[in-house]
C-alpha cells in the first residue's frame, strides 16, 4: 500500500470519499500507477525507492484517487463521446492521456514522470 486514508485526507481535505471506498479507489489508482511505471514500484518494492520517488508516488496514487472518484462513470464507460438533439459530450483529450490501457490526468503522470520509474528504454 502506497498510501493511507489519512496521507490521502491530507492532500484532500474538502474530499467527498469515505474511507470504506477509498480502499477500493486505492486498490485501482495503485495498479494504474504500477501500471504507468511498467511495475518498477512492485518489482523494486516500494520502500526501497528514494525518499523522493516515495513522495512523487504518494502524490500521484492520491491524486490518482481522486481522478478516477471524479471520472468513474466516463472512464468505464465504453463510448468516447455521446451527442443527443445536438449537445455532445466527450473528453478533452487535452487534459488526459492513455498509457498502456491507463487513463490519467495529464498532471499526473508529468509528474509521475519526475520519478524516473516511466522511462521506456533498457
Amino acid at each position: 500500500m502506497y498510501l493511507t486514508y489519512n496521507q490521502f485526507y491530507e492532500q484532500y481535505p474538502d474530499t467527498q470519499i469515505q474511507e470504506d471506498s477509498f480502499q477500493n479507489l486505492l486498490q485501482r489508482a495503485e495498479t494504474d500507477i504500477n501500471g504507468l511505471t511498467f511495475n518498477r514500484i512492485t518489482a523494486k518494492g516500494f520502500d526501497s525507492l528514494s525518499d523522493f520517488q516515495k513522495s512523487i508516488i504518494m502524490r500521484a496514487v492520491a491524486m490518482q484517487v481522486n481522478f478516477i472518484n471524479d471520472n468513474s462513470e466516463l472512464l468505464d464507460s465504453p463510448l468516447s463521446s455521446y451527442s443527443i438533439s445536438g449537445v455532445s459530450m466527450s473528453f478533452d483529450k487535452s487534459k488526459i492521456t492513455e498509457v498502456d490501457g491507463v487513463i490519467t490526468s495529464k498532471s499526473i503522470y508529468g509528474m509521475l514522470l519526475q520519478s524516473g520509474l516511466c522511462y521506456r528504454g533498457l
